[in-house]
């Protein structure tokens, strides 16, 4: 089963410096038929104006990942952590028993990002924030893990979280192709963060969302040059 979800069919919340595309209900935006996929719980596609952000506020019991696709952003909290996370690079906090943070957008120019959520597999953790680089030559034609907390993930190099869930990205040619082998009882959510592609031969446009479930193997083949955001998790 592939559901397509249009860019223009999301959420959307425009409150001048930040422009918020939702692709599951958050905040004043609510769908029913919305509300997760398995165990990915947010999905914001956020343009956020120069020199503006999110102010401190807390979080707990959750998996936040952070994929930066312009400029970047800065990060400070109360555990002491802080670090600025620039356009390719992605970031992870673990919210666990509880933390406050602020998000800011300190560059000249406006910042877009995607910012997921993953319900964690135990409450209670211990919190945690993390940064790293991840240079695009390494995940051509392939998918690269940037979070995760599956076996092997952590040890290939991923930024780890408290779930058995993924977060992947690739960037394809035009005309390239990709297979990628779906486990029973689990489910997908893609994005074309760039370009457009289809997707078991469904069309996917640019910054449309594809959830997908019981198919054994995801075939994405690129249209035009294309970046693609992908989360597994448990269905």
């Amino acid at each position: 089963m592939i559901d397509i979800r249009p860019f223009d069919t999301l959420g959307h919340a425009d409150h001048g410096w930040l422009n918020a595309r939702h692709h599951f209900s958050f905040a004043g935006y609510h769908d029913p038929a919305r509300m997760s996929w398995g165990k990915l719980r947010v999905w914001n596609d956020d343009e956020i104006a120069a020199g503006h952000g999110f102010d401190p506020h807390p979080h707990r019991d959750m998996e936040i990942i952070t994929y930066v696709r312009e400029g970047a952003i800065t990060h400070r909290d109360s555990l002491g952590n802080e670090g600025r996370t620039e356009a390719g690079d992605v970031q992870i906090m673990s919210a666990g028993t509880g933390v406050t943070h602020s998000e800011y957008n300190l560059e000249p120019t406006k910042t877009t990002l995607f910012q997921i959520w993953i319900m964690p597999d135990v409450r209670g953790a211990k919190p945690n924030w993390g940064a790293k680089t991840f240079p695009k030559a390494g995940r051509e034609a392939g998918f690269e893990v940037l979070a995760g907390g599956r076996p092997g993930d952590t040890e290939a190099g991923a930024l780890p979280i408290n779930a058995n869930a993924a977060v992947m990205a690739t960037t394809l040619s035009k005309g390239q192709e990709l297979r990628y082998p779906l486990a029973e009882g689990r489910a997908a959510y893609l994005v074309a963060a760039k370009g457009s592609a289809s997707v078991n031969g469904t069309p996917l446009g640019p910054r449309d969302g594809a959830a997908i479930y019981r198919e054994d193997e995801i075939v994405i083949v690129a249209n035009d040059e294309a970046e693609l955001v992908m989360v597994e998790v448990a269905a």
